[in-house]
């Protein structure tokens, strides 16, 4: 007789209880998704478990491997996850005990495929700490150097903050954009023909990006809430093959903080993309003022986003803030501090930059040649996935102690 254990929210658990005992499933456990579910696996065959990030964690996939227990996920699944976990697809919320019974016994669940970059859109999120690590900048050329693979793509500013994107590229920062989008996504009617409308076209040596501006004062922030944004994303991907978002530094933690827990959260924007998207690209200046933001934050962002691969990107490489091996002392940082083996080095090439600035171009259309712009070509050409594989899972991230500025030695100048 298979033993499931029930981690749903109350009160269908006890019900679906009740209805799988009638269908001669034995319930080993009722439990709170809160609960510690490992402690819990080692009599079951099968785990009920809700679809939903908070819940299907890496540490409990891997539990229930070991113990050789079957996960079924129950509701509106994000079948991005599921499919990253190889997870059979979601269960409706309220499926009657014998539609679970009979899931419970299929011998070859149907997994979900997972998803990759050669035959579905990808919304990719550009996030770094305060500081001005080259987001916005990096976030333009991104998406040139997509749009150059022969990618269909868009260029979103949803920084509620400092939005930048218009005024880097030169156009009106009064036009409709990411505001418009959301007000015409929470009235249902923004399709991609309403998105290819509010957008704003950039042709680039590369080929079009479709720009969908920024607020144009950061005061307008609650019209970019989290529901309205969620919407929009969804749309996005149906409109493009890559969405490329530009989001503020600040996570929403200090929020959860006020008295106001139904109002707009300040910074809905920036957790609601990290959420959506497939990949985040996080951004640190490559300083010891940089480093230390970024590893202030790169536990709160592992934690808000769970599973989602993270592309972690030091930006303006240069010998003169961390003497002459500063690849080396900011890799050696990173692992240590943070867990972060994998690192891409951006150059710090002042020259193309200010000429991106002087003309409010892409710097590939100014200054082609450029050693910064082959790095983030290379940079584009690693985000795409292997065809019909699923996105590796991230090492987990090891705790921040002690101080790391012992990390960092500068070198001594040459005699």
């Amino acid at each position: 007789m298979t033993g499931v254990i029930i981690a749903i929210p109350e009160p269908r658990a006890t019900a679906l209880a009740e209805e799988l005992e009638l269908e001669g499933v034995r319930v080993i456990a009722v439990l709170s998704p809160d609960a510690a579910i490992a402690s819990h696996l080692g009599d079951a065959d099968t785990l009920l478990a809700p679809a939903v990030r908070a819940f299907l964690t890496p540490d409990l996939i891997a539990a229930c491997d070991r113990s050789g227990v079957r996960i079924v996920p129950l509701g509106d699944g994000d079948r991005r996850l599921l499919g990253r976990y190889g997870l059979s697809a979601a269960l409706s919320a309220e499926a009657s005990g014998w539609e679970v019974a009979a899931a419970l016994t299929a011998e070859a669940p149907v997994a979900v495929r997972p998803v990759s970059s050669a035959s579905t859109s990808r919304i990719l999120a550009l996030w770094g700490p305060h500081g001005a690590p080259g987001r916005s900048t990096l976030a333009i050329q991104l998406a040139v150097e997509l749009a150059r693979s022969g990618r269909r793509t868009a260029l979103v500013d949803a920084d509620t903050v400092a939005p930048s994107l218009a005024l880097l590229l030169g156009l009106s920062d009064d036009a409709p954009g990411i505001a418009a989008a959301c007000r015409r996504a929470e009235l249902g009617g923004l399709d991609s023909n309403e998105l290819t409308r509010l957008a704003t076209t950039l042709e680039t040596s590369a080929g079009a990006v479709e720009v969908l501006g920024g607020i144009n004062r950061p005061g307008r922030w609650p019209e970019l809430s989290a529901a309205r944004l969620r919407a929009t994303l969804q749309a996005c991907r149906e409109w493009m093959q890559e969405t490329v978002v530009d989001i503020a530094g600040t996570l929403d933690a200090d929020d959860e903080a006020t008295f106001d827990l139904a109002g707009p959260r300040r910074h809905a924007a920036t957790t609601t993309t990290l959420r959506e998207a497939d990949t985040v690209i996080a951004v640190t200046t490559a300083d010891p003022l940089g480093i230390s933001r970024f590893l202030r934050d790169h536990a709160e962002l592992r934690d808000l986003i769970g599973p989602t691969p993270i592309t972690v990107v030091a930006n303006q490489v240069r010998p003169g803030p961390l003497g002459i091996d500063a690849r080396g002392q900011i890799r050696r940082t990173l692992e240590r501090f943070a867990g972060i083996a994998d690192v891409t080095f951006l150059p710090y090439d002042r020259r193309a930059a200010d000429a991106a600035l002087l003309h409010a171009r892409p710097m590939s259309d100014v200054t082609p040649r450029s050693a910064l712009v082959a790095a983030v070509r290379r940079l584009a050409g690693s985000l795409a996935p292997a065809p019909n594989s699923a996105a590796p899972e991230p090492a987990p991230a090891r705790a921040i102690g002690g101080s790391w500025r012992g990390s960092f030695r500068v070198a001594r100048s040459p005699r």
